[in-house]
């Protein structure tokens, strides 16, 4: 057996599920929550993960996710939270597809205007570390506000492996 993103693309997709599931136990002010900038909130960065990995997601196959709706939903209200779960975890599910494609350089056009060239394998490792790196924010940014923060300990790779196999 090699050693693949498929694992790692599996623990991305549980843990933003129970992100999402964790902010659904709060209220709608804690969609408002920020740490340090208060045009990066909590709902904000969530609304972020899934639009940016729907990004990813383009980059490798050339064509935007299968999801519910016309675009992915901005939240609200934490009862919003329920048609972006669905919208993230079809974005996932793309992305877990996108590790049994060929690790192909890919060239295209950045947000900058720039011409780049990308292996399918760095775009897939870089969703799952920004995906990380923004669960984070948001835990902070609970807490900073008071809010029960996400915990990151319960998220991580350990805790999935031991409840995932």
């Amino acid at each position: 057996m090699t050693i693949g993103l498929e694992r790692l693309l599996a623990h991305m997709k549980w843990a933003n599920r129970l992100t999402i599931e964790h902010l659904q136990t709060l209220p709608d002010e804690a969609l408002k929550a920020f740490a340090t900038n208060s045009e990066w909130f909590v709902g904000e960065i969530m609304h972020h993960i899934v639009e940016a990995a729907d990004n990813y997601a383009y980059r490798i196959t050339n064509a935007r996710c299968e999801v519910p709706g016309e675009k992915i939903q901005e939240l609200e209200s934490i009862k919003d939270l329920e048609f972006l779960k669905l919208q993230a975890d079809a974005i996932d599910t793309a992305l877990q597809e996108c590790a049994k494609l060929d690790d192909i350089q890919l060239e295209f056009v950045n947000y900058s205007g720039n011409l780049v060239k990308r292996w399918r394998s760095t775009i897939l490792s870089q969703a799952i570390h920004h995906a990380t790196e923004h669960r984070a924010q948001i835990a902070s940014a609970l807490e900073a506000k008071g809010f029960k923060p996400v915990n990151l300990d319960e998220l991580d790779l350990w805790s999935f492996e031991i409840k995932n196999g």
